[in-house]
């Protein structure tokens, strides 16, 4: 709590940071990193010693017996956290800080292109109190990453590529070590024919261009039911060309964070152009303008031989296809190796969450896009390729402590009718417990207590 006093009090100056470092507005760091991190920073402050306290297990009929069983959560050791470069901020605060209150000990690997935001992070925890040494921030490339895994860390949180996820998961099968892994996402936005199409095409417009399209969960794939396609995609191409797209951090869009990352996107927009797609807006690299700057660009005319349908872009991109029915809008969404987060936009709630919950994804929301990552209380992670475990509620928590199982028998002075000696009459007890004691049914278990008394006096 002290660190969040420390952090709204420079906000601006950190905002400035992080926007320095990626390209995003200053704005945007506010409020796609500093806000959801303030909010979860409290949150666990507050309710942390609550969702890991002490929880009792019932165990049926052993109950009946004197037995109680009841879980305990302590701290898995030292958590390495391997960040990205999109959310240089939130990301690995969000993690360290779960980690931390969770009783663990933190070192960050972050980005070799954002060190600046996580040595804020690091001066800012400090400087609030944090015992020297809980968290540590090892700055480099890929071979710090790699030094981290061979330190012997207790888990290992990462987020990025698919290629460096497996990567990663390779190197801490050697060593034995766990990992969460979140490979980000090709994420599906699914427009039935009754949604709003208005505010639905707004939704669209910001939740694949926020960030300049740099997010895990960027819509990156817009399916639209083919009655209202052609309003929706006027209504997209509408808003997207009211964006102002600047260098001096106070647009709506900024650049791209690196070179490397445009020519992703430069490639994947030129193969499907080249093999049909139109582009509606946008298109190619800013001209005549220094920097990694790629316009909001809409496609149509797409399809899912197209890498732009398929691999992960990262940018700011928003392909449109059309579909004739639920079933094949949900053939389509659940048609990639990715399955982070996706949504439905329809007035039939009803239909939305039936839609929703035939979709492969962590998250799917349903006339909502994008910005789950910032609700504390809800689980974050995938499926399919696009990673394994939780991060942040208590779903997250739990992926940072051991669970220990203690088992008590209250009745100490008695022995257990299954130890020694295997009489004759044992067997038949055994067998009874098989047929009776087996089926968790009180009744039956009051008939074999007979037999069960008769093997404790048997003992005595």
């Amino acid at each position: 709590m002290q660190a969040r006093k420390i952090i709204l009090k420079e906000l601006d100056e950190i905002a400035l940071l992080t926007a320095r470092e990626t390209g995003k507005p200053v704005a945007e760091a506010v409020s796609l990193e500093l806000t959801p991190s303030l909010d979860l920073m409290q949150y666990f402050a507050r309710n942390t010693e609550t969702l890991l306290e002490r929880e009792r297990i019932g165990i049926g009929l052993y109950g009946l017996m004197g037995r109680m069983s009841y879980l305990v959560y302590k701290p898995v050791g030292v958590v390495g956290i391997i960040s990205p470069w999109n959310f240089p901020w939130a990301t690995p605060l969000d993690e360290a800080v779960t980690a931390l209150m969770a009783g663990n000990a933190v070192v960050l690997k972050p980005s070799e292109l954002t060190p600046l935001t996580a040595l804020k992070i690091k001066e800012v925890l400090t400087r609030a109190g944090l015992p020297d040494d809980l968290l540590q921030v090892a700055t480099g490339d890929g071979s710090t990453g790699a030094a981290l895994i061979g330190a012997g860390v207790d888990k290992i949180l990462f987020t990025g590529s698919v290629a460096t996820g497996k990567r990663v998961a390779e190197a801490a099968a050697n060593y034995l070590i766990p990992v969460v892994l979140e490979l980000g996402g090709k994420d599906p936005m699914v427009v039935l024919e009754d949604a709003n199409i208005e505010n639905t095409a707004r939704a669209a417009v910001w939740g694949a261009f926020a960030n300049c399209g740099q997010a895990c969960s960027s819509v990156e794939r817009c399916y639209v039911h083919e009655s209202i396609a052609d309003k929706f995609t006027q209504a997209v191409v509408a808003e997207t060309k009211r964006l102002r797209q600047s260098g001096d951090k106070q647009g709506d869009l900024g650049s791209m964070s690196s070179e490397q990352q445009l020519r992703v996107v430069e490639r994947h927009v030129y193969e499907a152009t080249a093999r049909g797609a139109t582009a509606l807006t946008g298109g190619e690299r800013v001209p005549d303008v220094p920097g990694p700057f790629f316009p909001p660009t809409v496609l149509t005319n797409v399809d899912h031989e197209m890498e732009i349908m398929r691999e992960e872009t990262f940018g700011p991109v928003l392909p449109i296809m059309t579909f004739k029915t639920d079933e094949e809008a949900v053939r389509l969404a659940n048609d990639s190796d990715f399955g982070l987060t996706a949504s439905v936009w329809t007035n039939d709630l009803a239909r939305g969450r039936r839609v929703a919950e035939r979709i492969d994804a962590g998250t799917v929301m349903v006339n909502e896009v994008f910005y789950t990552h910032g609700i504390a209380q809800t689980p974050w992670g995938g499926v399919k390729h696009s990673g394994f475990g939780r991060t942040h509620g208590r779903a997250g928590l739990l992926e940072l402590v051991n669970a220990q199982h203690i088992h008590v028998n209250r009745f100490s002075s008695f022995p257990d009718v299954w130890w020694f000696n295997y009489t004759s009459d044992a067997g038949k007890l055994f067998r009874s417990l098989a047929r009776r004691f087996s089926s968790g049914s009180i009744f039956q278990m009051l008939l074999v207590l007979p037999q069960m008394i008769r093997r404790l006096n048997e003992r005595r």
